[in-house]
């Protein structure tokens, strides 16, 4: 394997077709596509500064690297590849790719980014932009904390572990979600999904959980969390008080107190939904 190291690279396409190299300590400044359609590729301690910098590449290790602002659109049409203690500022990072691990990761602008990609293992990823995770299906993540709206629309496939979604709209559209032991906070969270099970989560949100095809909670706290449950398939267990609940459309809901209970025999039918609970302060048919 070749080495190239403290390099100063420039110019469009500086690297490109690049087989079996170790770059170490460089910078890829200005000039798009520096290591388009790349193959067997190690980065260690280097920095992306302009835009396109691995398109079409393959089986490509980055330990300790940077993606500056400008390096945008930086990983699209990629299998194979492994982000390791590095910092992405740019924004629109992976889109189409395969087999990707992000470990110790942060992205300070990660709008548009892990958009229909296939394959994905995350750990100890911080992440702030709207969009996140797109469309991406096939995903396991530990210790994600995600700052930003309309995360994880369309994903499939996906299963969540010790994280913390500050995501208005997330799990839109989804299908076969599972999240465990995480903290969810938004507005509309999870509209449209089928199979989404939540599992000893923390969830505040208003009109969450709404037009879901089989969800399913256990040992779940509802913060204020408001207008619960409308047209959803529900079995929910839960602790503690539930603020309100709004016209499911079948299944069984536990919980130690429902402060207002709505449903509406107009809209829904009352005997597919059995409510198990200690109080329930304000029925409304």
């Amino acid at each position: 394997m070749k080495e190239i190291k403290q390099a100063f690279l420039t110019g469009e396409r500086a690297l490109f077709q690049g087989k079996e190299l170790r770059i170490i300590d460089s910078i890829f400044a200005d000039g798009e596509s520096p290591l388009k359609e790349s193959r067997d590729i190690e980065l260690f301690g280097s920095m992306f500064k302009w835009k396109y910098p691995l398109w079409y590449a393959k089986n490509i290790t980055v330990r300790n690297g940077t993606w500056f602002e400008m390096a945008r659109a930086g990983v699209w049409y990629t299998d194979c590849i492994r982000v390791e203690d590095s910092a992405i500022e740019a924004p629109k990072n992976f889109r189409r790719c395969h087999d990707v691990t992000l470990r110790n990761v942060s992205f300070s602008n990660a709008a548009e980014t892990l958009w229909n990609c296939d394959g994905v293992i995350m750990e100890d990823v911080t992440a702030k932009g709207d969009y996140f995770a797109m469309n991406s299906q096939n995903m396991r993540i530990r210790n994600l904390t995600l700052y930003g709206n309309y995360s994880f629309d369309g994903a499939r496939n996906v299963e969540i572990h010790n994280s913390r979604l500050l995501s208005k709209d997330a799990f839109w559209n989804s299908e076969n979600v599972t999240v465990y032991d995480s903290f969810i906070s938004g507005e509309y969270l999870g509209w449209n999904a089928k199979n989404l099970t939540l599992v000893n989560c923390t969830v505040e949100s208003l009109q969450g959980m709404c037009y879901i095809d089989n969800l399913v909670m256990k040992n779940c706290r509802l913060l204020n969390t408001t207008l619960a449950f409308e047209y959803s398939t529900v079995d929910a267990e839960l602790i503690g008080k539930v603020d309100s609940v709004l016209n499911p459309s079948g299944g069984v809901i536990r919980a130690d107190e429902i402060s207002e209970l709505t449903i509406e025999k107009d809209k829904v039918d009352p005997s597919r939904t059995k409510i198990i609970c200690k109080q329930k302060k304000t029925e409304a048919a």
